[in-house]
């Protein structure tokens, strides 16, 4: 299963299409349809399915369908809102809020073997957010947690960018946390933290912040990650050459969290 239909979801059901059938995942009913044709006409058993995972109910209904398609294998969570796609509330719901549920409804069809990949970020390895905030993220499925933690941030600390780190921080702790809940299921869950990647919506982040272009420059391989290089990643982590991998996060960042830690 791949949970968003955008640039980076369809690369990486293409990847995983390659060897698993697929259940596409948006909450764009009409993009989830059209990317699953296309990856249908590609050769690949792809089909899509409609929800939208900050709501309960509809991952409720998601988790039904899986199971009666008999169980999960491999969820790639990779739905996500960048720091200028959202504002501090939409964003915290739908990269930490929205990845809690769907993991929490889904583990109990976790077969042995299965493997759950949650697409972090580079940012969540240069950012620890106040021990409040810290403590707040500790129940991320709790549908008041983006309030809660508004409210214990100043005013001006509620954008974007913050909600950005603060969710993407979130979910390396959802995975640490999750590993033995997830392991005794005979099942793995970790994190993916991709560092600059050129995707649609990064597209639009370059034109937006000029923090963007500056991290590319000092990006040590001078370039972004393309898809396919997360897509790799991705279905690494899903294989059994990774089946003592859990608990933890794969960074793909090109060097550059080395290079802004001066490590």
């Amino acid at each position: 299963m791949v949970i968003g239909a955008g640039g980076l979801g369809t690369a990486v059901a293409r990847r995983l299409g390659q060897q698993y059938r697929v259940l596409v995942v948006d909450l764009d009913d009409e993009r989830a349809k059209t990317v699953a044709r296309a990856l249908c006409d590609e050769g690949g058993d792809v089909e899509p399915f409609t929800c939208d995972i900050t709501r309960p109910e509809a991952v409720a209904e998601l988790a039904d369908e899986v199971r009666r398609r008999g169980g999960l294998r491999v969820l790639a969570h990779v739905a996500g809102l960048s720091p200028v796609a959202g504002d501090f509330d939409r964003i915290m719901r739908v990269n930490l809020t929205g990845p809690a549920l769907v993991a929490r409804a889904l583990l109990p069809l976790a077969s042995t073997g299965a493997a759950a990949i949650v697409i972090a970020s580079l940012a969540s390895h240069t950012f620890r957010p106040a021990a409040d905030v810290e403590a707040l993220l500790k129940q991320p499925q709790d549908l008041r947690t983006a309030e809660r933690v508004a409210a214990v941030l100043e005013p001006e600390q509620r954008t974007g960018a913050m909600a950005y780190q603060i969710s993407k921080y979130g979910l390396l702790s959802l995975c640490r946390r999750e590993a033995q809940t997830w392991g005794e299921r005979g099942a793995r869950i970790v994190s993916l933290s991709p560092g600059l990647i050129a995707t649609p919506m990064g597209a639009m982040e370059f034109e937006r912040s000029p923090i963007k272009r500056e991290l590319y420059d000092r990006t040590p391989l001078a370039r972004e990650g393309t898809m396919l290089e997360i897509a790799n990643a991705v279905d690494f982590l899903a294989s059994d050459a990774a089946s003592f991998i859990s608990g933890t996060d794969l960074l793909v960042d090109g060097g550059l969290a080395g290079t802004l830690r001066g490590d």
